[in-house]
């Protein structure tokens, strides 16, 4: 075959695979196994992001650093929740964090972009509405939540013993996210 008529071909080839994918789609669609907001991390399997971030002032709890978060993980696995104030997902999956802690489940929180004198909303926000977190670190020019990979607010990340992520959910954390997804996790990486 000569170089002219392969050249003629490619587009039928490039139409079979976009033909191809898209079939994929609307199978996954039927079965309801597509995500359509679903956006793989590139972290999961790979160890945490080295960090260090300051307390949320008013909070009463300390920051922490990459080091604090893989000590923890030690005893079992970790979330981490990048959170806002402002943010309201972030209150549709609250009650969710809440239970989660109350069952033991360290979960340390990572106030995204907080303002000036660090972010007296959050601390207002978490009087309201309870704090689950352990440790609460602020990410004021929102650096560590771009080595995590983070999109926006809700993000939440499972680490496990060793210090990997494992899991991420961008996004709120729902009630069906939390059966299908995270508990058996939460069970496998004990």
């Amino acid at each position: 075959m000569t170089s002219r008529r392969l050249l003629y071909l490619l587009p039928l080839v490039l139409l079979a695979a976009a033909g191809a994918g898209f079939w994929a789609m609307l199978t996954g669609m039927q079965r309801g196994s597509f995500d359509p907001r679903g956006v793989p991390s590139a972290l999961i399997g790979r160890s945490a992001p080295t960090f260090t971030l300051p307390a949320l002032e008013g909070s009463g709890k300390p920051g922490f650093s990459s080091e604090d978060l893989r000590a923890a993980a030690r005893e079992g696995p970790v979330l981490v929740n990048f959170f806002a104030s402002w943010c309201i997902p972030c209150l549709v999956e609250h009650p969710h964090l809440m239970r989660l802690a109350a069952e033991g489940v360290p979960v340390f929180g990572i106030n995204y972009r907080a303002g000036g004198r660090d972010d007296p909303g959050a601390v207002d926000w978490l009087r309201r509405h309870g704090d689950p977190y352990r440790r609460i670190g602020v990410d004021h020019g929102g650096r560590v939540a771009i080595d995590f990979g983070t999109y926006g607010v809700p993000e939440t990340y499972l680490i496990d013993r060793e210090g990997i992520i494992r899991w991420r959910m961008a996004g709120p954390i729902t009630d069906q996210v939390l059966a299908d997804e995270l508990r058996p996790l939460l069970r496998r990486y004990r």
